[in-house]
Formats: C-alpha cells, sequence, structure tokens
C-alpha cells in the first residue's frame, strides 16, 4: 500500500506552493524527486514549489524549499510568507514567529491572510551594468536578495520578452554557476512599479516573486526612482508592500536595512498525495 501525505495548497499573490509539516520526518531523503512529480501541474497537484515546515532548536520552526524542477533554493519570500501562515495554522508557531531559512533567520507577522516577513540585509549589490545577450547590450542591475536576482528597467512592462530574454540572462556566464532569476521593472510613480519575474528553477514567468518584487524596489530606489514603502504590482494583479530603509550611500555592501515583504497567502485548498 502507498503512503499518502497530506498538504496544503497555498497562494501567495500568485506564487503557489506545496506545503508538508515534517516534524515528525514522513519524507524520504529524496524531496528533490518529489518535489518535481508533486508541483508538475500536468501529473500531481501542481505548484511553484514545494516547503516543507520542520523543527527547529533555535526558532519555532525551519523552512526547507524546492522548485519546482527539484532544485533546491536557499529563500523564497512568498513561500516564507505561505509556511508563516502554514505554521499559524498548525499551531506550529504563533502570530509573531521567527524560523530558520537555509539563507538565514527571518521574521513574520500573520495577521488574518496577510503575511509580513521581515528579511535580512540584501548583498552584493551591483548597479548599471552592461550585459550583452545575443549581440544587443542590456543595462542591468544584481542584488542578492536570498537569492540572486538581476533587475532590467523597461519603458513597456507588458511588452517585455520575460520568458525568451529572461532565460537568456538567467543563464548567462556573467552568472554562472548559480545563474540568476530576472525581474523585468516598468516605474508607474513613485512609490509604485510593475515587475515581472523570470525564475530560476521554475524556468517560466509566475505570477509573482517575493524575493524578486524585493530586489526590483530595492534596486529601484537605490537608483532614485522611488522611495520606500513600494507598491510592486505583479503580474497576477496582485500588490506587494515592500518597505526598507536607504543606509548611506558610504555602506553598499549592506544598501539597506529593516527590509519586510507584505501580502496576501490564501489557502488554496488541502488533500493527500502519494509517494
Amino acid at each position: 500500500m502507498k503512503k499518502k501525505i497530506a498538504f496544503t495548497k497555498i497562494s501567495a499573490a500568485g506564487n503557489d506552493f506545496i506545503l508538508v509539516d515534517n516534524r515528525k520526518k514522513m519524507l524520504p531523503r529524496n524531496v528533490a524527486k518529489l518535489a518535481a512529480r508533486w508541483c508538475h501541474r500536468k501529473f500531481s497537484v501542481g505548484a511553484d514549489g514545494l516547503m516543507l515546515l520542520e523543527d527547529s532548536r533555535k526558532v519555532h520552526f525551519k523552512m526547507r524549499y524546492f522548485n519546482a524542477d527539484g532544485s533546491h533554493a536557499a529563500m523564497c519570500g512568498n513561500g516564507g510568507r505561505s509556511i508563516a501562515r502554514f505554521a499559524y495554522m498548525l499551531g506550529a508557531a504563533p502570530k509573531n514567529m521567527s524560523f530558520e531559512t537555509d539563507a538565514g533567520l527571518v521574521r513574520a507577522v500573520v495577521n488574518g491572510k496577510s503575511v509580513r516577513l521581515y528579511l535580512y540585509e540584501p548583498k552584493d549589490a551591483r548597479l548599471d551594468f552592461t550585459l550583452r545577450v545575443e549581440k544587443k547590450e542590456f543595462d542591468v542591475s544584481f542584488i542578492d536578495t536570498g537569492v540572486p536576482h538581476t533587475v532590467v528597467f523597461v519603458n513597456d512592462i507588458e511588452k517585455a520578452d520575460v520568458v525568451s530574454l529572461g532565460r537568456m540572462v538567467r543563464f548567462h556566464r556573467a552568472f554562472a554557476p548559480q545563474g540568476t532569476n530576472v525581474n523585468f521593472v516598468e516605474k508607474k510613480d513613485s512609490h509604485s512599479i510593475y515587475v515581472r519575474t523570470y525564475e530560476r528553477g521554475v524556468e517560466d514567468e509566475t505570477l509573482a516573486c517575493g524575493t524578486g518584487v524585493t530586489a526590483s524596489a530595492i534596486i529601484a530606489g537605490l537608483r532614485g526612482m522611488v522611495k520606500p514603502p513600494v507598491n510592486c504590482i505583479t503580474h497576477g494583479g496582485y500588490t506587494l508592500k515592500v518597505s526598507y530603509h536607504l543606509n548611506d550611500a558610504g555602506d553598499f555592501l549592506s544598501p539597506v536595512s529593516n527590509v519586510y515583504l507584505e501580502g496576501p497567502a490564501e489557502v488554496s485548498f488541502r488533500g493527500e498525495v502519494e509517494i
């Protein structure tokens, strides 16, 4: 008889995740294969990623994250907000909680269907450098918000070649060997931007990306285009709020602090899936 595992499906502004309570270590060691199978939209539950809630000796719990292709990622912003809601629903954590990720400790506050995630300071910011892609040159910026993100500013977000150009930038030798996520950004006003993201590991455009809108909002702020808090309008139509404090210009290794990401995290359904 095949073993069945209970799961909850949560959508965070269109970024959807399969969440499993793995505190009793029910899943086999090779979770990557399960993640790729369960996240397949044609043959199983379907999601942008699989998230495991596990025990922690330091804080309320530990988050482990696997992309839809089975690859492991150190952090996921919308996933972090989703697992915070999941942990609160399980009684594994209070409304104001802290948890481990493979990128570091984060804090979250659950307020109904909305979750605010306080992130660690981003790193490795590089503004306005030239990237050559198929005989064309693009002005891009880069920052690591737990995972690597490249930001490309465009004049018309609807005409942005998110999938084709995004894939070429994602695998560009400049970001080898780990690659990069790629965000296409259009400024709306001094507190708002539009963001579309090609996600590494999903290998396609997603309806939203938490670490991606965070990277986009911070880069836009460092370039003097917007002021925090920044409302980030995603491809799925939801708005995620990113807030941060701009540090002194001389402190470019840590250009911003007090970073948080806020938005909806709603349960889609619950079920069981076979191992």
